[in-house]
Formats: structure tokens, C-alpha cells, sequence
């Protein structure tokens, strides 16, 4: 697919993403993803790590190696990690309720994100949990749970949220079958103690122990 496909093809899935809660939605387990780049290459490692929103205990876990063939093209990130993505997904045994990305949902140029793109994909309720900020917004109070609203041409597209006393914010997004309210507590309840959630630190270290080797399929399973 060229860029300019991708493009394409984010534009007419937009429209898809539903900014809205299933019925009685009460999420047990989230799955934290990710993607590890090996330095120098285009070597990567998607994984997949599921957490008990009541306990944070991590209660599973998968990953999936490949070789990313779409470019590095800012605002397309998908397209070169949902490949990876998928496949780690489909090799959990724990069916998550809620996917959290390492990175954006609604908060993007053509409102169509990681976060939105895997939701759609799957199905599953998904949200974009970014460090870094699309849009404006106002620096939000320095007390942990306050929010400012994140807005891209006049849209607001998520929140600058304190996940955290006195730490710079995280930006959430809806991905696809949540709202904004209901992410943003879920990003709070998964975040205790750090800026960035469990699930995402959680998914964050298992790729940097892939990619050094100290982590293998045998290891996940057991």
C-alpha cells in the first residue's frame, strides 16, 4: 500500500469508529500494546500484555516478531505496527475487554489513529494513550485526575490529563467504542503510581526483553 492508499483508506474507516460505550460496559481485564524497534533496523517486536484492572496483576501475555514494510510516515503509524499488532493479539489465551495503545485514537489529522484503526479491526473498545500531544490545549491542574481539553481545528479530539501530581501530562483519545469519560477513568485507574499505565509499561518491557533475548515464546507461555 502507498502512502497516499493509507491516506485513503484512514479517511474512509473514520467515519467507523464508535465514540460511545457498549451497554453495560464494565471492563475486568486490559491489554496493554506496543511496539519495541530494534536500533538501526526495521526489526520490531508487537506485544500484547493483559492486566487485571482490579489488581494490575499482569495475567497474560503474547508478542509477535516481524519486519515492518510500510515507511515512517508521521500520522501512519498503524500501518506499520497493526500488522504486528494483530498477530500478537491473536495469541492471547485472555480475550482483553479494553485495548490501551502506546499512542493516539481520535487525537490525529484525519481523526483515524492506532488506537481508532485496531479498534475497528478487532472490534474490541480501545483507547489512545499518547505522550506526546496533537493539538492544543491548556497545561491542566497540577493535582492527579485533573484535564484540559485537547482540540485540533476547533475539535476537541481528547484530554491532557495529570495521571500524576506535578508530572507532565498523557493526552487519552477514544479509539473506538468508548467515551471520553470513560477512558479518561480508566487511564486513571490504571495508572496508580506512574505517568503511563501499567498495561503500557507492562507491554513496554516485555519488547525490550524480546529484543535483547532475555524473553522468548517458550518464556510467554510458561
Amino acid at each position: 500500500m502507498t502512502v497516499d492508499e493509507a491516506i485513503q483508506l484512514q479517511l474512509r474507516m473514520a467515519h467507523l469508529v464508535e465514540p460511545a460505550a457498549p451497554e453495560g460496559f464494565a471492563p475486568k481485564i486490559a491489554a496493554g500494546l506496543d511496539v519495541a524497534y530494534e536500533p538501526g533496523s526495521d526489526r520490531l517486536v508487537a506485544t500484547a500484555v493483559c492486566v487485571d484492572i482490579a489488581t494490575l496483576n499482569i495475567v497474560d501475555s503474547a508478542f509477535h516478531e516481524d519486519i515492518a514494510d510500510f515507511p515512517y510516515v508521521p500520522g501512519l503509524f498503524s500501518f506499520r505496527e497493526l500488522p504486528a499488532l494483530l498477530p500478537a493479539l491473536a495469541k492471547l489465551k485472555i480475550k482483553p475487554d479494553v485495548l490501551v495503545c502506546d499512542g493516539q485514537g481520535l487525537a490525529h489529522p484525519r481523526r483515524f489513529g492506532l488506537a481508532c484503526h485496531i479498534g475497528v479491526e478487532t472490534g474490541l473498545p480501545s483507547i489512545g494513550v499518547g505522550k506526546q500531544a496533537l493539538g492544543q490545549y491548556e497545561p491542566p491542574g497540577p493535582t492527579r485526575g485533573d484535564w484540559k481539553p485537547l482540540v485540533d481545528n476547533g475539535e476537541t479530539v481528547g484530554r491532557a490529563l495529570r495521571a500524576q501530581d506535578d508530572v507532565k501530562p498523557v493526552f487519552v483519545s477514544i479509539g473506538h467504542k468508548i467515551d471520553l469519560d470513560t477512558a479518561t477513568g480508566l487511564v486513571l485507574e490504571l495508572s496508580p503510581r506512574y505517568r503511563l499505565p501499567e498495561t503500557t509499561r507492562a507491554a513496554d518491557h516485555l519488547g525490550r526483553e524480546v529484543l535483547a533475548g532475555r524473553v522468548g515464546v517458550q518464556d510467554v507461555r510458561d
